[in-house]
């Protein structure tokens, strides 16, 4: 067997008084054709992304509701993360060599995976690219069983076309493709099922749990923030797609108008992400040495309780995403009542009402023009943030998605 995730138990009643007794109804309801049933969750990495962050989460409840799940995480190797990286970059528009070398270096460590899989299971629940041949090669090895889900979490809606031509034939041998929203899931894809589910975040967690003054001040502090003057933040991976050097150049703009104003970018160094540390880099290059910007990640020691008092405690927080497949910090930041400025992007879109519950945005002139008039505008702010929770509450917590899914599973064959 693959390695597997050991995570701490969670309990459905606990979730009564944030997501409301009607939700924790509803998915016990949606469970019970599935009590019992043998569950695999497969993905690339135990810590750092955001499928990892939804898996801490739902795993756990789905014990609680009588479910066997095991979570296995795909062995990889530097070349394969090379790839796979490319084909992230690749599946979300960027253009990349593709040859019949990286199409090796792929197939031949997901089929050693599937070499370690003994066991079988009554559904199996593969999340995006990295794994996704998993099930040809269940197939080629005589070992299909079960149901097959391919979730899909990044934007897919103007894929580089070798990479996904290469792609869909996996895709089409899956019993159904889920996707955040309609626009990614490609013409073409005829074998699955298509459903659309936007992922969610446990206001349970740490990173989302009520945080008190004293303690948020107190983390701010502990990496040098002046909690005296105003600060936004983005949380995000370094990564081309989340743009933090076109934040930087947004809070720039925006320090012009708000004297005294700090930045905190702050993200992990997943397993799964090579390029990271590169586009750290180059990010700490375009700080250019300015104490009021603060690059922190998990080296830093900065997990989910830092993470909690920084979009806690920011004025505003900001997302300016080019690609995302969905943006939980924009979720979690909303969730927390701090208005989020956000690029007009993908799944960003679902969450932020342009105007209501937050700001969209597609440049960095416009991302400080609309930070600059949040910092001004106490009440705004305040205003904005309660529309922002509320809009969380009703559609982006973690049961809704569980739920969602459980009822998807029930209707396959």
């Amino acid at each position: 067997m693959l390695q597997t995730v050991t995570v701490p138990p969670k309990h459905l009643d606990d979730y009564a008084d944030a997501a409301g007794p009607e939700a924790v109804e509803r998915l016990r309801e949606a469970a019970r054709p599935l009590r019992g049933a043998r569950v695999l969750m497969l993905n690339s990495t135990a810590y750092g992304g955001g499928v990892a962050e939804l898996l801490i989460t739902q795993v756990p409840l789905l014990r609680d509701l009588g479910i066997d799940v095991t979570w296995a995480v795909l062995e990889g190797s530097e070349p394969f993360f090379a790839v796979t990286k490319s084909v992230h970059n690749a599946l979300q528009g960027a253009e990349v060599d593709w040859d019949q070398d990286a199409e090796a270096v792929y197939g031949e460590r997901v089929r050693a995976n599937a070499d370690q899989l003994s066991e079988d299971f009554d559904v199996w629940f593969v999340h995006d690219p990295q794994p996704a041949a998993i099930v040809q090669a269940m197939e080629e090895r005589g070992r299909r069983s079960g149901r097959w889900l391919w979730r899909c979490h990044i934007d897919l809606s103007t894929p580089f076309p070798p990479v996904w031509d290469f792609f869909l034939p996996l895709v089409d041998r899956y019993d159904a493709a889920v996707f955040t929203m309609e626009e990614f899931a490609q013409p073409g894809i005829a074998g699955p099922r298509l459903a659309f589910i936007p992922p969610s975040i446990d206001p349970l967690s740490d990173k989302n749990m009520s945080l008190g003054e004293e303690e948020a001040v107190g983390v701010l502090a502990r990496y040098g923030v002046d909690p005296g003057r105003p600060l936004v933040t983005q949380v995000s991976r370094f990564d081309p797609w989340k743009d933090p050097i076109g934040v930087i150049d947004a809070y720039r703009l925006a320090r012009e108008e708000v004297p005294g104003l700090q930045l905190a970018l702050a993200g992990s160094m997943a397993d799964d992400d090579p390029e990271g540390r590169h586009y750290l880099g180059l990010t700490e290059e375009r700080r250019d040495g300015d104490p009021d910007i603060h690059l922190l990640t998990n080296l830093d020691g900065v997990g989910n309780l830092e993470v909690n008092a920084f979009q806690s405690r920011s004025e505003v927080v900001i997302q300016k995403s080019i690609r995302e497949g969905f943006g939980l910090v924009v979720a979690e930041a909303m969730w927390k009542r701090t208005p989020v400025v956000g690029g007009a992007a993908g799944g960003i879109r679902l969450q932020i009402e342009d105007g209501r519950s937050g700001f969209l945005v597609d440049s960095p002139e416009a991302c400080a023009k609309r930070t600059v008039e949040l910092l001004r505008d106490p009440g705004r702010r305040r205003d904005m943030g309660e529309t922002a929770r509320t809009r969380v509450r009703e559609r982006f917590l973690t049961l809704r998605e569980m739920e969602d899914y459980l009822r998807l599973i029930a209707t396959l064959p």
